[in-house]
């Protein structure tokens, strides 16, 4: 075989025809080896298959409802050598939810196995085939299409940069999801900056344990993976616990993270052979600077957080001189500036203490912006979204970001996070940044809950099972950087957070649940200084203040 992997490929199916000859591994789980030829053979038969499959007339998309199994891959292969788009559909939806996704997504067939087909029960699909691919049936269908060749596959529609291949959906925190569309173009520059950045080499080894219907397995895991000629392994969900035995069975090089799953490595019990591996570099968000030093002083991998938003409108990247705390500078071509969201006027550069604490929050916070051209492809069948995103030509990001007067950015939280107390503007990732040197807390989420008369009170969620009320006072008083309006009113305290399938902070259930909680609850009432628990009769107390002033429905919300 020919390496043409130093020809920079322009779609992602120039990327799967060029893994045909190669018989070096290139796909593995725990209990399959594949190599990259038969990865590509694979790709093949499955697009093969979905043109005879897919109605005449119908769009070429595909819905996968699946763990991370080796037909994830295969099938995101195959969409690519047909022209067609696969739409990652996320198992933890259930019911309207979860039909409304695949219907949306104009999907005429779905592919899913035996363990979600209970999911399926009772929807309205209607006109939309299901494959289920751990079944017989499934492998008699494929058998007819074992002779097909990755350039003989026939086209729904034409294979160019601007081909759809992916519509994957945002979190949904603030509504129904939006399925954001990623061309073959855009996944394969994606893959080659991340590869050339991370000088990812053939003989290594991307371990997939972020679900696969999120982006960031695909764009920061897999794609990287194909551009580089490097072989791919797969878990089905992410496990903190088996994730060293993977590594090690695996060989791997290489993985990405997002939300809490780093916190969770480090809640494991420490073991000898923490640094018994071949893995050298992880890539994500989310993580923090505190715990990246702990996984990398622990594990010995150093871990690289990024931004980039899915729908590939912005994006900042560390340089080696980026100063602790920030995220980076912008990368190439961006125009990014942090702005006032109902004006558009550039926010204050940010200023700090000799200790690095920002002084001047309420001046210099504000909503990310690029106002170059970007790649930002839109949503599907969602005009409004699209709009929202291109206000006054340029993209906003719906997140929070300070800068600094060397051009550094800092990631300060959502838009949606933001927080108005007593006619102060405050940024919930800035709060969770000072509470989070709480000793007790293994993890800690901010957020907004309303006041009776005006605007928002602070509650924050602990993970901080031996909580100590007095003890947490007393922290308080002594931040330094702890702003007036900052200390929390109400404090939510359990054995963990909730989060949503991609290990984020669940912040909309939050938000939604506020001081009214199966959790236990303490709170600071106006005026004092120490915090007790939040009783029955303190809760009707607040509803009544909240209807005295006409505000009672806030709290249904």
């Amino acid at each position: 075989m020919t390496d043409a992997r130093t020809d920079a490929a322009t779609t992602v199916a120039e990327l799967v025809r060029r893994q045909w000859g190669d018989r070096r591994v290139g796909l593995r789980t725990r209990g399959r080896v594949l190599s990259h030829h038969q990865v590509a053979a694979g790709a093949a038969a499955r697009a093969a298959l979905l043109a005879d499959l897919l109605p005449r007339g119908a769009q070429p998309h595909v819905g996968v409802l699946l763990d991370n199994t080796v037909e994830y891959p295969l099938w995101l292969g195959a969409a690519a050598l047909a022209g067609a788009a696969v739409a990652g559909v996320n198992p933890t939806r259930r019911g309207a939810e979860l039909a409304r996704d695949v219907t949306h997504t104009e999907c005429r067939l779905l592919l899913t196995q035996r363990a979600h087909l209970p999911l399926l029960d009772g929807l309205d699909l209607p006109g939309i085939r299901v494959l289920v691919t751990d079944a017989d049936a499934y492998e008699d269908l494929l058998a007819d299409y074992a002779d097909a060749v990755p350039d003989d596959v026939p086209a729904l529609s034409p294979v160019d940069p601007r081909s759809r291949l992916l519509l994957y959906f945002t979190s949904g925190s603030t509504g129904a999801p939006k399925a954001a569309i990623c061309s073959q173009g855009r996944l394969a520059a994606a893959g080659a900056a991340l590869a050339d950045r991370f000088a990812v080499r053939p003989d290594d080894v991307h371990y997939v344990c972020m679900p696969m219907f999120h982006g960031n397995a695909v764009l920061a895991d897999w794609a990287p993976a194909l551009v580089a000629g490097a072989s791919v392994a797969l878990r089905e969900r992410f496990s903190a616990s088996g994730f060293l035995d993977d590594v090690r069975a695996f060989d791997a090089t290489y993985f990405t993270y997002v939300g809490r799953a780093v916190q969770y490595l480090l809640a494991t019990p420490e073991r000898p052979d923490d640094r018994t591996h071949r893995l050298r570099l992880g890539f994500g968000t989310e993580a923090g600077a505190v715990d990246a030093a702990r996984f990398e002083a622990r594990f010995g991998v150093r871990l690289v957080e990024g931004y980039g938003s899915s729908e590939g409108g912005a994006a900042v990247q560390r340089t080696p001189d980026t100063p602790p705390g920030a995220i980076g500078r912008p990368s190439a071509g961006s125009d990014l500036a942090v702005v006032d969201p109902a004006t558009g006027a550039e926010r204050a550069t940010a200023r700090f203490d000799p200790a690095g604490r920002l002084l001047n929050g309420a001046e210099a916070i504000g909503e990310l912006v690029n106002r170059a051209p970007n790649p930002f492809e839109g949503y599907w069948r969602h005009p409004e979204a699209d709009a929202a995103r291109r206000r006054g030509g340029w993209y906003w990001t719906g997140d929070l970001f300070f800068r600094d007067a060397d051009g550094f950015f800092y990631f300060a939280g959502r838009a949606d996070d933001r927080l108005r107390v007593d006619s102060e503007n405050l940024a919930a990732a800035v709060i969770e940044g000072i509470l989070a040197r709480f000793p007790p807390a293994a993890a800690v989420a901010v957020y907004a809950v309303p006041d009776p008369v005006a605007g928002d009170e602070v509650m924050v969620a602990l993970a901080a099972p031996d909580f100590d009320p007095g003890a947490f006072a007393a922290f308080l008083a002594a931040q330094p950087d702890l702003g007036t309006k900052m200390a929390p009113r109400f404090v939510r305290v359990g054995a963990e957070l909730p989060v949503t399938a991609t290990n984020k902070i669940h912040r909309a259930a939050l938000r939604r649940e506020g001081f009214r909680c199966a959790d236990p609850v303490w709170w600071r009432p106006p005026g004092e200084c120490a915090y007790r628990r939040l009783t029955g009769a303190d809760v009707e107390a607040l509803r009544a203040r909240f209807e005295e002033q006409g505000r009672a429905e806030l709290l249904e919300r």
